[in-house]
């Protein structure tokens, strides 16, 4: 890349840690950030950083976030040539990436095209099949009545699992484990993702009980090269969600990890991606001889990006901007390697205690861990107000190792020492979760935070109301007075006061 920035101002459409991870890699490409924000981030922690932010509407995200129209004014009323949609909110809609070009926008992603045959898993699983790319065994009933989905839940074999045809998340997913079950399932299922997607076509899979999910990271240039990052192991999700990923996978051989890979490859080259994308498969079995079927592919960054950047030394973001302006992939496949081991554990605002529900308030304290190794992803800081409009996820803890079980104790070490105050987070679950034997030894799947929820949340306790209070009244004494927001806020001086130095056990 010569002297000129690849892209000389971004706008980032998003918010929170993901959009402040966009803003770093910007200024180190020499790019000029753009933040939007709606009015319950006015005084979000990405607004300050960014050298501008336009408001684009109220807290509700449709009203904001989710406004395609929105989103375009505001890229053209400050310039902006191209447009990073992060993950979630527009990252996956076609006819957002559509607005982008009708506007001469460059779309830091794969084209609309590509969005709308990835994004539907009926046409991906019928485009993976065409390939040569395994896939879960199932089908999508023509009818889509209660009959046809019978039918197919027959053919496929109970246990089943009902799943959306649009979007992800695990929204409107249903185990299905008797015919006697499958009308209230269905129902369900239809009622969720017509809210979530506005898409009600579902198609019917063989559960398989104790899977894995091993996602590769893929990236393509413009001209035809598809490269893959390697693994990440992502089995540990609590109701679908990722809780912690790590790379490299501890149940990969390195023959199931080459043919996993030249069939992430071959997926991301049907398709005809280009930019950064993940593959995602489930894993049956082990060993050499394990079976593995492609799940769906995310067209986007995804938010465990970062295991990939810490053992391969990538940077996926500024890659992403690369790609988006043109100059082909800097690497082929042999400069690509794995070194060490990785984790990354999601600190979310939720109580563990009172079944995972999400928290909102203001973070009176706020102290990141540091060391070797040790990375932090986040989009808030002290005085830094949590609302409840927006997804609970609040930082990424990430580290790297020589080893997976030096990067375990370096993960667990990093928790400890990461203070947030004033709302409740994950943080002690995370380390139930890390000092579970199961997980020391690599045994786990897809089932297993649900499966084991109530050995991990028994020995939570709430932190003491002596320091809680303790620090409520130090944060309450240094409080921080923000400024108004603008129609269009310039670039200041970092806002955040640094209160007196506080430790656990003071």
């Amino acid at each position: 890349m010569g002297s000129a920035p690849v892209i000389p101002r971004l706008l980032i459409a998003n918010r929170g840690e993901i959009a402040v991870r966009i803003i770093r890699a910007c200024r180190e490409l020499g790019i000029e950030p753009i933040a939007v924000y709606s009015e319950a981030d006015a005084n979000a922690l990405h607004v300050r950083l960014a050298d501008r932010a336009v408001p684009i509407g109220p807290a509700a995200p449709a009203e904001s976030y989710l406004s395609i129209v929105g989103v375009i004014e505001a890229a053209r009323s400050t310039g902006a040539q191209a447009i990073h949609p992060g993950y979630g909110f527009l990252s996956e809609r076609p006819a957002f990436a559509e607005a982008c070009a009708r506007a001469g926008i460059a779309f830091v992603g794969p084209s609309a095209d590509v969005i709308a045959r990835m994004g539907s898993k009926v046409e991906a699983r019928r485009l993976m099949q065409a390939h040569g790319v395994p896939v879960v065994p199932g089908e999508t009933p023509s009818g889509q009545d209660l009959a046809a989905l019978r039918t197919a839940a027959a053919r496929v074999g109970y246990p089943v699992l009902l799943k959306p045809s649009a979007g992800g998340g695990g929204i409107g997913m249903r185990v299905v484990r008797q015919e006697a079950d499958l009308a209230a399932a269905s129902e369900a299922a239809r009622r969720e993702a017509r809210s979530a997607f506005g898409d009600d076509v579902l198609y019917v899979e063989r559960l398989i009980e104790r899977a894995r999910h091993v996602e590769i990271q893929v990236i393509g240039d413009a001209d035809g090269q598809v490269l893959h990052l390697f693994e990440r192991e992502c089995s540990l999700q609590r109701r679908h969600q990722k809780v912690v990923e790590e790379s490299p996978s501890p149940a990969l051989t390195p023959a199931l990890r080459q043919r996993m890979a030249e069939a992430a490859i071959a997926a991301a080259g049907a398709a005809g991606y280009t930019n950064a994308g993940t593959i995602e498969f489930l894993v049956e079995g082990a060993g050499d001889e394990a079976r593995f079927y492609f799940l769906e592919m995310n067209t986007r960054l995804q938010v465990e990006h970062p295991v990939t950047e810490a053992v391969t030394g990538i940077d996926l973001v500024a890659a992403q901007l690369r790609v988006a302006s043109g100059e082909p992939l800097e690497w082929t496949q042999a400069d690509v390697t794995s070194r060490g081991h990785a984790l990354e554990c999601r600190i979310y605002a939720e109580d563990p205690l009172r079944d995972f529900l999400p928290q909102a308030g203001r973070v009176v304290l706020y102290r990141e861990p540091g060391g070797p190794g040790v990375r932090v992803d986040s989009g808030i800081g002290e005085g830094s107000e949590v609302p409840v409009q927006y997804d609970p996820l609040l930082a990424k803890l990430i580290v790297h190792a020589g080893t997976r079980r030096q990067a375990i104790a370096r993960v667990r070490e990093a928790l400890r020492s990461f203070v947030i105050l004033g709302i409740r987070t994950n943080i002690p679950y995370l380390l139930a979760v890390l000092d579970h034997p199961s997980f020391l030894a690599g045994d786990i799947d897809t089932r297993f935070l649900d499966r084991e929820n109530g050995v991990l949340t028994e020995g939570l306790a709430a932190p003491p109301p002596d320091t809680v209070l303790a620090a409520a009244a130090m944060a309450d004494a240094s409080a921080t007075t923000f400024p108004p927001a603008g129609a269009v806020r310039e670039r200041s001086a970092d806002p955040w006061s640094a209160l007196p130095g506080w430790r656990m056990g003071g």
